[in-house]
């Protein structure tokens, strides 16, 4: 059985967020066997498991994807949105659009530390849509 449901979270402001719970409260009942597949609709904002405990974690990744694509490269010839925009979606294809999670016992089977992170790379990106995929 499959079940997709669509759904917007909130503006956030650029940076790494732990989205873990805003997406488990809009999820209908989760099978006890499956695959959550989780799939954002922009091109400058991505997805992305990992450390779910420590705020550094998420201060020290806006520190270095911010260094490796930062704004204002001369380069750069798509700048008519302005010069977070470009930057946005190299960071965005280094990221990714989507993740995957297994679902075992009617729960996300994610590790101990682990959690779903918006990664937001717009200063104004406001709200974001996803489509949530379950397989069973």
């Amino acid at each position: 059985m499959i079940t997709q449901v669509e759904f917007s979270l909130p503006p956030f402001s650029r940076g790494f967020h732990l989205v873990t719970k805003e997406v488990l409260e809009i999820l209908p009942s989760l099978p006890q066997v499956g695959i959550l597949h989780l799939f954002i609709q922009h091109t400058s904002a991505g997805l992305t498991i990992n450390e779910n405990a420590d705020f550094d974690v998420r201060a020290d990744f806006e520190q270095v994807f911010n260094r490796l694509v930062p704004e204002n490269l001369s380069f750069l010839t798509h700048t008519i949105e302005g010069p977070d925009d470009m930057p946005a979606h190299i960071k965005a294809a280094l990221v990714g659009s989507s993740i995957s999670i297994p679902i075992s016992r009617g729960k996300l089977n994610l590790g101990t530390w682990q959690g779903i992170y918006l990664c937001e790379f717009r200063n104004s990106g406001g709200s974001r849509k996803l489509v949530a995929t379950i397989y069973s």
